[in-house]
């Protein structure tokens, strides 16, 4: 073999163990020569080489992961912190949202099946009543004669014609009504119209300054030609007012009429139409009385007499159109709405014939010698008094002639502290001004008279001298709509008593007529009803403002004191009643009674169709008293 062929196999054989690692040889090997191989001197040179520079590297890494590690850490800005603590409070906010919003759909849900579920029950009541009903029916069909069905079917239909003709009668009144309240208006129109018309004018007065050129000459005729108008306009008032007062006096004539006759009228037509009159003819009066220029205080009695006895009239006519007698109670009632009226009548045409335009100019200048205000005055104290079968709550009329107890102790203000209470009282009307027109003096305590002018028109009120307190308050814009529930009213007139410093004072009687909403409220203590010390609140359902109030009976009653512990329970007073009588309320009350008080329980109830309102003493169980609630045209009323 020559040697270039052995030398090229020799290298051949090199780079193949170059390329290729030799495995490790678990036989013995052959003795290695003394003197290693080039190649592998080459080959652990290379390696030795490698070897070290990544030994150092990877020194280095781990000194700087040690440096690193060692390194503080970085400070966060107040920015940011700001920032990352603004972002925490909205995912708080937006968790608490979440979370509410999730309580009121569980809320809502558990509402929904509430509602459900009472719906459900009163289905359930309705058809047991219906499923009654029919049993009971079915009863008397089993043991009604053919006679009887037949008088029950013709008193049905007689009953449902009865009806009929009272929601007709109804409604002529209310017409009636509302036409002389169209009337009326007009007329003030036309009255107004006719003074603006005649007021003085600028144009007399700059020609004549022209015309003389003298300024002293000037001023002196611009002043008498004032006077003059100023003197035809009282002049032109003085006529309206007397317009009314003649007004008056044909009402007063036509109720005497209408009341004579009502005393003996006995068939059903006749007392309906005699009735229906009456009580818009007493309407018509109060409305009149309203236009006098007389002291409220002087028509006080009068117009609440009117106004009753309208109310008294409408009652009657509901229960005649139903088919019902007058009781004994009414017919006296009549007789003595017939004597006062027919006294009054007597004064005002005596009024009628004497009274000249001075006496009524005199009348419109508040001199109280007139003898326009003599005449009232003969009315309120000698002449007008209200029956006691009429009433507009349980212990309404509640007035004695006793010390105003509310007051004693309390020092006196003058007139101008009465003018800033009257601003401070009333500010949610949007006052402007206010007036003290004088003080009237009685027999339980004085008050000052207070005027105060809104964008709605004059309103009154008396404010006590001692303590400052509101006794009466009037406001003469009418209502005409209804936008207020009467739980809503209740809340407007509780938050008003709270404003003038009536405090605890508890709704104890409603009744509303679609426009106005009455309500009693009385002193409320450890839930005993004090009905002496009530006070009487008048809403206005269109606006949703308090209109009227009169709190006499509080004033001169309410002191601080404990109610006695009753000697029965509500159980063995109730057992006292009438077993037929079904009881809807009953609560413990203390009650006005022959000018005492006593401590009772008051049930509220039905019996047949009529609804009760029953006193029972809580110490003997006696029966102390008994109301009986009507329907009126202008709301509830008892008898």
């Amino acid at each position: 073999m020559s040697k270039k062929e052995i030398s090229s196999g020799t290298e051949k054989a090199e780079k193949l163990a170059r390329k290729t690692p030799a495995k490790k040889n678990t036989t013995p090997a052959k003795k290695a020569s003394a003197t290693p191989d080039k190649s592998e001197t080459v080959k652990n040179t290379k390696a030795t080489a490698e070897k070290q520079p990544t030994a150092k590297k990877s020194e280095r890494v781990k000194k700087v992961k040690k440096v690193k590690k060692a390194k503080p850490a970085k400070q966060i800005s107040e920015k940011r912190r700001q920032k990352m603590e603004r972002r925490k409070e909205r995912k708080l906010e937006l968790a608490k949202i979440r979370a509410e919003k999730k309580q009121k759909r569980l809320e809502k849900k558990l509402e929904a099946k509430q509602k459900r579920l009472d719906r459900i029950a009163e289905l359930k009541k309705a058809r047991a009543e219906r499923r009654e009903k029919r049993r009971e029916r079915r009863d008397v069909l089993k043991h009604e004669t053919k006679a009887e069905r037949a008088k029950r079917i013709r008193d049905a239909r007689q009953a449902k014609i009865d009806a009929r003709n009272a929601r007709r009668e109804a409604e002529m009144a209310d017409r009636r009504a509302k036409r002389e309240h169209r009337l009326k208006v007009r007329a003030e129109k036309r009255a107004a119209a006719n003074e603006k018309r005649h007021a003085p004018g600028f144009g007399g007065w700059l020609a004549a300054v022209i015309s003389l050129g003298v300024t002293t000459l000037a001023l002196g005729t611009m002043l008498t030609f004032g006077w003059l108008n100023m003197n035809g306009m009282e002049a032109n008032m003085a006529a309206v007012h007397t317009e009314s007062l003649y007004e008056l006096n044909s009402i007063v004539d036509n109720l005497d009429t209408n009341l004579s006759k009502a005393r003996v009228a006995n068939t059903k037509n006749e007392q309906v139409r005699l009735l229906s009159d009456i009580a818009i003819e007493s309407e018509m009066a109060e409305v009149v009385l309203e236009r006098l220029p007389v002291d409220t205080q002087l028509t006080q009695n009068m117009t609440s007499f009117v106004n009753k006895m309208g109310d008294s009239a409408q009652s009657m006519l509901y229960a005649v159109a139903n088919g019902k007698k007058l009781t004994d109670s009414q017919i006296a009632t009549i007789e003595h709405m017939y004597t006062v009226n027919k006294e009054m009548k007597s004064v005002i045409n005596e009024l009628c014939a004497n009274c000249t335009e001075k006496d009524m100019l005199a009348a419109m200048n508040g001199k109280a010698d007139a003898l326009v205000y003599g005449s009232f005055d003969t009315i309120q104290n000698n002449t007008v008094e209200t029956p006691k079968e009429i009433h507009d709550g349980p212990f309404a009329e509640n007035i004695d002639k006793v010390t105003a107890k509310n007051l004693e102790g309390l020092t006196e203000i003058t007139p101008s502290r009465a003018e800033e209470l009257a601003q401070k009282y009333f500010k949610d009307y949007k006052v402007s001004e206010t007036k003290c027109v004088g003080e009237t003096v009685a027999e339980q305590l004085t008050v000052y008279n207070v005027n105060l002018i809104t964008p709605d028109g004059e309103m009154s009120a008396q404010i006590s001298k001692k303590g400052g307190k509101v006794i009466e308050f009037n406001s003469y814009k009418d209502c005409s709509a209804k936008n207020f529930s009467v739980e809503r009213c209740i809340d407007i007139a509780e938050d008003f008593l709270d404003e003038l410093g009536y405090d605890d004072m508890k709704a104890v009687w409603t009744s509303e007529n679609g426009s106005t909403c009455n309500l009693n409220f009385a002193y409320e203590d450890d839930g005993v009803i004090f009905y002496s010390d009530i006070i009487k609140v008048k809403v206005c359902e269109e606006r949703g403002i308090v209109t009227g109030m009169e709190g006499l009976s509080y004033v001169l009653n309410h002191v601080k004191r404990d109610a006695p512990a009753p000697s029965i329970s509500k159980k063995e007073a109730n057992a006292r009643l009438n077993g037929n009588f079904e009881v809807e309320t009953s609560r413990l009350c203390v009650i006005p009674v022959d000018g005492e008080e006593a401590l009772c329980y008051e049930f509220f109830g039905a019996y047949g169709d009529d609804n009760y309102y029953i006193y029972v003493d809580a110490k003997t169980g006696e029966e102390r008293e008994v109301f009986t609630v009507i329907g009126t045209a202008q709301g509830k009323a008892l008898l």
